[in-house]
């Protein structure tokens, strides 16, 4: 089956009772009349792109709607309450499994950086078979981080049930990892370094080989039938990208303002630093269905997702990418 493109899915959606209106060849989308609805998990888009100076000339509105966890974003991208949200690649195929009509526009990978298993500083633990019988906390259930657990399990000849499996909240994750209630957890970017910079806990497994490292930015599809609204759409993921850019470039302007962002000190923020910038921006194409689908049947295996899915069904490609 072909991947997604602007034709083909303005075909599908005429095919569905559903058609685009037309726009003259040759012509250019007037921004300056769209209002783009972002999802914005905990506001730390909207917050970045601002310190970058990326906000300032932006020429369609924005309409911004800050939510929680990638759950509650991708419920609003169901409902479509709003235009286009970002998400880990895990909630991203579990909003698909869900019946969610998304459409995967951009994504970037950081090579797997971020989601990394831990044990405290006094553990005997030298591999994760050592951990036969503890108990592990993979954070949420169907998260990056039980994702890594799967993964590191099997490398080590290991399955869930060699374990014992305490599914927490990042919060109670984290107090049960200080009061020695849990022998590991598995958990990603400020948790882990604030447990290294004030518990000393120590990198079990940085996951490296495991974690996809997929961010990606998903479309509701009502939002792709208007091409001045894939304009801005495209327009702000070149946003994103260049705001990846700036972190790369502008290292100490963005220390600077992760620490009054996330309220953290200047350990953590360096911690958190090298995580954070390598990401690179993907195509979206066969490879990239494959990767997704990768995710999916990791996720049916131990029983947290069903059905069968082809992911290019649920891609997009032609988003124009800028320079």
């Amino acid at each position: 089956m072909p991947l997604v493109t602007r034709r083909s899915f303005t075909l599908a959606l005429a095919a569905a009772g559903v058609v685009a209106p037309a726009v003259a060849r040759g012509a250019s989308p007037d921004l300056s009349k769209v209002t783009l609805r972002i999802g914005d998990q905990v506001g730390q888009h909207r917050s970045k792109l601002q310190a970058a100076g990326l906000l300032a000339d932006v020429p369609y509105k924005i309409e911004w709607s800050a939510y929680p966890a990638a759950f509650h974003l991708h419920e609003a991208l169901k409902a479509e309450a709003i235009d286009i949200g970002a998400a880990n690649d895990s909630p991203t195929a579990s909003a698909i499994a869900g019946g969610s009509k998304i459409a995967v526009v951009a994504a970037w990978g950081n090579g797997g950086k971020g989601t990394r298993l831990y044990v405290p500083k006094g553990s005997t633990a030298q591999s994760v078979a050592d951990l036969k019988g503890k108990t592990i906390s993979p954070t949420t259930r169907g998260s990056v981080a039980h994702f890594l657990v799967v993964g590191e399990l099997r490398k080590a000849g290991l399955t869930e049930s060699d374990v014992k499996l305490a599914f927490l909240n990042p919060v109670d994750a984290g107090a049960a990892f200080a009061a020695g209630s849990i022998d590991a957890w598995a958990t990603w970017g400020i948790y882990g370094a604030r447990i290294r910079s004030t518990l000393g806990a120590r990198v079990l497994s940085n996951g490296e080989d495991v974690n996809s490292g997929l961010f990606v930015f998903s479309a509701a599809r009502s939002a792709l039938q208007d091409p001045a609204k894939v304009a801005a759409i495209a327009d702000y993921a070149d946003r994103i990208e260049r705001s990846y850019r700036w972190s790369r470039e502008k290292k100490a302007d963005h220390i600077a303002w992760y620490k009054t962002y996330a309220k953290q000190d200047e350990e953590t923020a360096l911690a958190v630093y090298d995580d954070d910038v390598p990401y690179r921006r993907l195509k979206i194409d066969e490879e990239f269905a494959g990767r997704l689908k990768k995710t999916f049947d990791t996720w049916t295996s131990v029983g947290v997702l069903n059905g069968a899915f082809d992911f290019r069904d649920y891609l997009y490609r032609d988003l124009a990418v800028g320079a």
